[in-house]
């Protein structure tokens, strides 16, 4: 196998070495190190739901990203659009790491996630399952002055999050240039917030981030360019996020996991029907950048839940994840499961039908 590995310094080669390490224990099922805990694999049921199927309310924890596409799954929680059947409470997670490691270790129901993080949880062994989508594109690589093409980032460092789709996409980028991350140095960050200052401030060359924040750092930065949008690598409409759940509440309590897909179109509708209130409603509690800049970055990201014409991109990407040394095999369509989706088009046809963004 080729190796593309990226060259990295510090703390990254680390948590790179760890997360080697541990994938070839095997002993139990375990998220990868480099998300700095382990997934326990005795952990089968669903760890925080309550209530049943039968009518009582239930209430589930989720943890989500920080970008626009989470805009539906911020106003399902603003707005309690999952209700009076389902509360979604969200956990606070300091990290990006920490999003996906307390979903794959079984301490929260649900999350909205990376495709490519959902796939090294799955590859890990964790009981997770795709269930629909979150938000396509909005994944931006952003460089400083005088860094105009894919050549010009030979040898300088590009900041980004680890197993991200904002890693897969200067991946690709750098591919289709006939390039690898060996002609770069990536830096791993752990923060939205950091990555775009570190951007801004000049400490480095070149970031891949999303929205807001991808929009934050190109004003912030006088002269800054925008090298990728992703549209020029994957065509419009690629995927970004998805809304992933434990097995065992898919299987245990379906009605719950439909309350929050209905909820996720209705946010969509909102969205797409008064952009304005959306992103006013969720700018500084989720948004950590000016109402300005979340609104004119909300129309680059748009949420997008009935994903099931995104399976095959999402599936892939998982070559790279394999290159990268993520993952151990390639996953196949069974990582995805459409069927409660299909039943929430189903049972609200105007609501659908409503939708500017879908797959029929």
């Amino acid at each position: 196998m080729t190796d593309n590995r990226p060259s990295i310094t510090g703390t990254s080669l680390d948590r790179r070495q760890l997360f080697r390490r541990t994938a070839a224990a095997g002993a139990a099922v375990a998220i990868p190190s480099w998300l700095l805990t382990a997934c326990g694999g005795a952990q089968s049921g669903s760890s925080t739901g309550s209530g049943s199927a039968s009518g009582a309310k239930v209430t589930l924890k989720a943890t989500h990203g920080t970008g626009l596409c989470n805009l539906s799954m911020f106003l399902l929680k603003e707005r309690g659009l999952a209700k009076p059947d389902v509360d979604v409470q969200f956990v606070v997670t300091p990290t990006n790491a920490d999003i996906v490691t307390l979903f794959g270790a079984g301490q929260v129901d649900m999350s909205l996630i990376p495709y490519t993080q959902f796939m090294t949880l799955h590859d890990a062994g964790a009981p997770v399952t795709i269930v629909a989508g979150g938000g396509v594109q909005g994944c931006v690589i952003a460089a400083q002055p005088g860094i105009e093409t894919a050549q010009d980032l030979r040898g300088k460092t590009l900041g980004t999050f680890q197993a991200d789709t904002l890693e897969m996409l200067p991946y690709d980028y750098l591919k289709k240039a006939g390039m690898s991350f060996k002609d770069v140095k990536v830096r791993y960050f752990g923060t939205s917030p950091e990555l775009a200052q570190a951007f801004t401030s000049g400490s480095i060359d070149a970031i891949c981030h999303i929205e807001p924040y991808a929009t934050q750092a190109l004003k912030g930065r006088p002269g800054s360019v925008k090298l990728s949008d992703g549209t020029d690598v994957y065509g419009t409409g690629y995927t970004d996020c998805v809304l992933a759940v434990r097995n065992p509440l898919l299987q245990e309590n379906p009605d719950a996991v439909k309350a929050v897909i209905k909820g996720l179109f209705k946010g969509q509708q909102q969205t797409e029907q008064d952009r304005e209130s959306a992103v006013k409603a969720t700018t500084g509690t989720y948004f950590k950048a000016s109402l300005a800049d979340v609104l004119l970055a909300s129309t680059k990201q748009p949420n997008v839940t009935d994903q099931r014409d995104k399976a095959q991109f999402m599936l892939d990407r998982a070559q790279n994840m394999m290159e990268l040394g993520y993952l151990k095999k390639l996953p196949d369509e069974k990582i995805f499961d459409w069927t409660l989706l299909e039943q929430v088009i189903k049972e609200n046809p105007d609501l659908y039908t409503s939708l500017k963004l879908k797959t029929a």
